[in-house]
């Protein structure tokens, strides 16, 4: 049995197994500290995407109310154009009428 067990300690050192449990456990804490850098990066990602679809719905946001401003104003210029189409055509007619009574 014991030389059962120097030929499979031996077979594992060969083989590349042969760590310390103090190997093995900093081998795993290397990993576990990847997964946790991977973990926090991935979620450091996800807040810039968020703060960048934040900023360009802001952006959106902006581009509409300034849309929405130049409506406006185009729509009072061409109400105050109807006016004064409404105001010449009267008057058209009002002239009209007196060269007609001439």
């Amino acid at each position: 049995m014991k030389t059962d067990y120097k030929r499979l300690r031996l077979l594992i050192r060969t083989v590349g197994l042969g760590k310390t449990s103090e190997q093995w456990r900093e081998e795993i804490q290397e990993e576990n500290d990847k997964e946790d850098r991977v973990i926090e990066l991935e979620r450091s990602l996800r807040q810039y995407q968020n703060r960048n679809s934040a900023i360009e719905l802001k952006a959106s946001l902006s581009k509409i109310e300034k849309m929405k401003k130049r409506i406006k104003e185009l729509e009072t210029a061409l109400r105050n154009y109807e006016i004064q189409i409404e105001y010449l055509e009267a008057n058209e007619s009002h002239n009209n009428e007196q060269l007609h009574y001439l």
